[in-house]
């Protein structure tokens, strides 16, 4: 099960780049590194799993001598999490710039913005 969540999520990671690359518009650039950003936390919650352990809850299913041998490091979970709020913020950020460079030239074309360019 953790192979196909890392393969899918390696699989959304070119996706995402390709997108970037590949497109003019600024919106959908956006998009695709909204979807490397997921793939990238699809691997890192992938990358912590471990086949047949428990989830990091102590209780009387898991005692504390034995919870070191028997629960799943909480750590990349965490990461994970941490990682989609900060993406939530860039992403809105980016927004918040596509929006007013679309009012500063009324146009989403990324060959349109030669302002700094040599």
């Amino acid at each position: 099960m953790a192979y196909i969540a890392m393969t899918t999520g390696f699989v959304l990671i070119l996706i995402g780049l390709y997108g970037a690359l590949t497109n003019r518009n600024i919106l959908r650039m956006i998009v695709a590194f909204t979807v490397a950003n997921t793939g990238v936390n699809l691997v890192m919650v992938a990358v912590g799993y471990l086949h047949g352990r428990t989830a990091p809850i102590l209780d009387a299913a898991v005692p504390v001598a034995e919870a070191a041998a028997r629960i799943i490091d909480p750590l990349p979970q965490a990461l994970v999490l941490t990682a989609i709020v900060i993406g939530v913020g860039v992403t809105a950020l980016m927004l918040a710039y596509a929006y007013k460079l679309y009012e500063s030239k009324r146009t989403l074309d990324i060959s349109a913005f030669k302002d700094l360019k040599w």
